[in-house]
């Protein structure tokens, strides 16, 4: 019995399909990168207001970083009395408190133990600046502690939100790219994302996505609100899911920022794990109000929905059938598959995995390439991180696994890398 009746084993057949259902989903990308290529960055019209500002900064035992961030804020190429920055000292046993109030910080402590994480700490600190400030504050930005701005961040900010925009999300890179593999992979993905994707979607009027830190929302929202109402383990991607399905446009500026990313695969590994577990909650959770939007003809639900959705899991259900495929084809001894049939399959899973590895090693080589004065790090660690990147990316395939059957809690990310923009943009020369 031959079951290969056109020639072609079955399981090839169904790679090839997976593959090209892949292909299809995710080809607006390639046209993003080429919009991007031919358009470049964004230019936005000069601001006719500077409006007043607070920046709000999230804190867990950030005594090394703080005062590096509050300074680079308050010392904005912007008018000062226009800025104000909030530190919400969160449960911490270190004296995060008292550098930022040195630094110039206008300072609150909480120790609520029962509702840890930063979306809890945003709740509790807009709540409270709201009540205490009034309307005083047009919008709010949003910092992690390990964060550098540049001096002209607010400004260009400013332009974007002074075109009306009520969320906007920034250039987003990395004050330690040259520390190790890790750490150079995770900064590059950012810079991608910033070039290749929001770039590109606040060209041609989609709405773009908040990630992490680094990002500007409205005093309105957050009034309405009466505070944060998003308490996922990724709470930057679940408020730009709500975006998305409330057809609510995210605007991007080219105003840069540095974060610090993990040097150990150990702490990549953690902290991915969350952001993977929190794509699923958001995935299940919204799911059917973007396919919902979509049919509405809303792209940028779409470009969301592709963003959120547990691609992952159809390529492990592909390698879990390819396996199977050959496990069971070598034991029926050619009932079900030839030699040269299971020869094939093989073939294919090997090209599945070059080809990814080349995907990205395009997808870097490509970022590095336009990107290049953005990246500060030895040019050592920039043509390795070529190669390692790609393999950065693939370890996705396994966080993927664990994080759909693992409990995951938000864990604190341990930062002491503690730079000023100077030292971040002269690194490597």
């Amino acid at each position: 019995m031959e079951f290969s009746l056109l020639g072609t084993p079955p399981i090839v057949t169904f790679n090839n399909l997976i593959g090209l259902l892949f292909g299809v989903a995710y080809f607006y990308q390639m046209v993003y990168i080429v919009i991007s290529l031919l358009r470049g960055n964004v230019k936005l019209p000069k601001a006719k207001v500077r409006h007043r500002y607070a920046y709000f900064i999230a804190a867990h035992n950030e005594e090394a970083v703080i005062a590096n961030l509050v300074e680079s804020i308050l010392t904005q190429n912007y008018p000062r009395e226009l800025i104000d920055c909030f530190v919400v000292a969160d449960a911490c046993t270190d004296e995060t408190a008292a550098r930022a109030r040195e630094a110039g910080a206008i300072v609150y402590e909480r120790n609520d133990l029962a509702r840890k994480g930063k979306s809890w700490v945003m709740d509790y600190g807009f709540d409270r600046i709201l009540n205490e400030y009034g309307d005083i504050y047009e919008a709010f930005f949003v910092m992690d502690a390990d964060n550098v701005l540049s001096p002209d961040y607010t400004e260009i900010m400013n332009d974007a939100f002074d075109a009306g925009y009520l969320v906007c999300t920034s250039y987003r890179n990395s004050k330690n790219f040259d520390s190790s593999w890790v750490s150079a992979g995770n900064a590059l993905w950012y810079i991608r994302e910033a070039r290749f994707l929001n770039n590109v979607r606040m060209m041609n009027g989609t709405s773009c996505a908040i990630s992490g830190s680094g990002w500007l929302v409205s005093s309105k929202i957050i009034r309405g609100m009466h505070g944060w109402d998003f308490h996922t383990l990724t709470e930057d991607i679940q408020f730009s899911t709500f975006c998305s399905v409330h057809n609510i446009q995210i605007g991007y500026a080219p105003a840069e920022f540095f974060d610090e990313q993990p040097v150990t695969f150990h702490a990549s590994w953690v902290q991915r794990m969350r952001w993977t577990k929190g794509f699923y909650q958001i995935f299940f959770s919204y799911g059917t109000d973007l396919v919902k939007a979509v049919a509405s003809g809303r792209f940028a639900a779409y470009d969301m929905l592709m963003t959120i959705a547990p691609g992952i899991l159809l390529t492990l259900l592909s390698a879990f059938v390819n396996f199977s495929y050959l496990v069971i084809g070598s034991m029926s001894h050619g009932f079900i598959a030839t030699a040269s049939e299971l020869s094939m399959a093989t073939g294919s899973l090997v090209m599945l995995v070059i080809g990814a590895y080349l995907t990205f090693f395009f997808m870097g080589l490509l970022t590095t390439i336009v990107e290049r004065k953005h990246i500060h790090a030895r040019k050592r660690r920039i043509v390795s991180n070529l190669f390692t990147f790609p393999l950065f990316m693939l370890t996705y395939v396994p966080i993927g696994i664990a994080a759909f059957f693992k409990k995951v809690e938000w864990v604190p990310t341990k930062h002491d890398i503690a730079v000023k923009f100077d030292e971040v943009v002269n690194a490597g020369e």
